[in-house]
């Protein structure tokens, strides 16, 4: 009697998802290696021009991307935490049913892996740990952090994915 071969080659194949959760674990240890050295070497809001238009500074960032709610009094902080948690288990689950898909599990562990390293952030320090600041002719965009880079890649990764899809 014959036996089907489960492939892990199509996209919906159930195929192994621990690549992926090592390209994410990845992330985390990158993201929060390079906090942790941030913090050790900077005082907050300290500021290292490298080029004139970069700088390393210590920011605190109590919010969610571009500061939302930072002033919000303190429950953001277990509201964005239960959201990150949240979106990591759906990602997961993402993962495991469509390891196959290449492009789209490369998005979905780096958005995986950046929002775990914001979350270990606000379980750790009560708020996200930046300190990549660039700037230009006046304009700074807001500082940001290895995992926030993870998370627009994937984010980035995910819209190609999804416009290749649709021009199949």
């Amino acid at each position: 009697m014959a036996t089907k071969k489960k492939t892990f080659s199509s996209p919906s194949s159930g195929g192994s998802m621990l690549p992926w959760l090592g390209i994410a674990f990845i992330i985390v240890l990158l993201d929060q290696l390079s906090k942790i050295a941030i913090l050790k070497v900077f005082h907050y809001r300290e500021v290292m021009p490298i080029t004139e238009w970069f700088n390393l500074t210590l920011h605190y960032n109590p919010g969610a991307a571009f500061s939302f709610l930072a002033n919000a009094g303190g429950w953001q902080r277990h509201f964005f935490t239960a959201i990150g948690i949240g979106a990591a288990l759906y990602i997961a689950y993402l993962l495991k049913r469509h390891s196959g898909q290449r492009l789209f599990c490369w998005a979905l562990a780096l958005i995986l892996g950046g929002a775990i390293g914001n979350v270990i952030d606000r379980i750790s320090y009560g708020h996200v740990v930046d300190f990549l600041d660039f700037h230009w002719r006046g304009a700074s965009f807001p500082t940001f952090n290895l995992a926030d880079t993870a998370i627009c890649i994937g984010a980035a990764l995910f819209v190609l994915d999804e416009l290749r899809r649709v021009n199949k």
